[in-house]
């Protein structure tokens, strides 16, 4: 039997579609914004690392020095918002701050959580790529995340990754410790995206293994 939260759900994830097209001039409520983002950020991540910020840009001279570095996609300038998903390429570097709270919290103690940070530094010393590839998954688990909670809030996005990540950089003054991972237009739909076909799971899916 399915349930009314399981519509929802389901709702919202086939609802979901990447609109390019949007109402210019409307202002996402500040309360509903937090939301969403608070929704994202409660998305999974390796060792609880929250390899993640988001820049929302809403000022509209700085969504226009944004259009010729996202190759003249109209929807930077058009939607309400644009959110820049970072990936955290230290967040090695939040362990301690992490799994200090846990202890205070008495849900690990002072010796687990040596042993965690050595293993967790000892996971990104083996590897220069390490930090990079963590930082694009883990980020990327909070992109769809914000994607799903701003269609339940009746809002609309675009993932996007054509863009120009050294103009980014330097146009937001990011640090050198993150890594632009997506773009995301968020706002009101002027029109609906038009259809897409998907994959049958027969095309998808291996049971076991090749």
């Amino acid at each position: 039997m399915t349930t009314t939260v399981e519509q929802s759900i389901s709702h919202f994830m086939q609802s979901r579609s990447s609109v390019r097209a949007y109402e210019k001039g409307k202002t996402i409520p500040k309360a509903t914004l937090q939301d969403i983002l608070k929704l994202a950020a409660t998305a999974p991540s390796s060792w609880n690392l929250q390899h993640w910020k988001f820049i929302v840009v809403q000022d509209q001279l700085i969504k226009e020095h944004l259009l010729p570095i996202a190759y003249g996609q109209q929807q930077v300038i058009d939607a309400s918002a644009v959110i820049i998903v970072l990936g955290d390429v230290q967040a090695n570097k939040n362990a301690e701050m992490v799994y200090g709270e846990a202890v205070k919290g008495g849900y690990m103690t002072e010796e687990a959580k040596g042993e965690l940070l050595k293993n967790i530094e000892s996971a990104y010393a083996s590897s220069e790529t390490v930090g990079v590839h963590e930082a694009i998954r883990n980020a990327s688990f909070a992109a769809m995340q914000l994607m799903l909670a701003a269609k339940a809030y009746d809002l609309d996005t675009c993932p996007m990754g054509g863009f120009d990540p050294l103009a980014l950089r330097q146009e937001l003054n990011i640090p050198d410790r993150y890594i632009p991972v997506l773009m995301l237009t968020l706002g009101y739909a002027a029109k609906p995206a038009h259809p897409t076909s998907r994959f049958d799971l027969k095309d998808l899916v291996i049971k076991d293994k090749f």
